[in-house]
């Protein structure tokens, strides 16, 4: 099963200091070999990213808890906004249907309140090309 098929994936960003940083993200392909999923650009995983764009997605729950089996893929993360953020919002609507339209409410209603930071941006992950001696990524 390809990563692009998982409901939930844990991203694994990393500081400038080398710490693994960790959450669940919803993801969609929006090309070949390269997947993306929308945030808010005050975020820390953008801020990671822009330091670091080294990133691991694997397949988790909702929680980013994941299984004995799970087995990690590692990429190269960009942040993007315009005509790219597009791409990558209606790709993760496509495949998320009515979810995307509940969470985008709770996420302006968090946004009016000072809570939260509503998705502008998209993280493009562009995967890495497995070697013959790669083994398993486990985090």
């Amino acid at each position: 099963m390809s990563i692009a098929t998982e409901k939930y994936v844990r991203l694994t960003t990393f500081t400038r200091d080398g710490r693994r940083k960790e959450s669940p993200v919803w993801i969609a392909e929006v090309d070949n070999d390269a997947l993306g999923f929308t945030t808010g650009l005050g975020s820390w995983k953008v801020k990671r990213i822009n330091n670091t764009p080294s990133v691991e997605l694997t397949p988790s729950d909702a929680k980013g808890r994941i299984g004995d089996d799970a087995e990690s893929v590692t990429g190269q993360a960009r942040v993007v906004t315009g005509s790219e953020f597009t791409a990558v919002a209606t790709a993760i609507k496509a495949k998320y249907g009515i979810q995307v339209s509940m969470m985008l409410a709770v996420s302006r209603v968090g946004k009016l309140i000072g809570k939260g930071d509503a998705s502008n941006c998209a993280i493009i992950v562009t995967l890495d090309r497995p070697s013959k001696t790669q083994g398993r990524v486990r985090p």
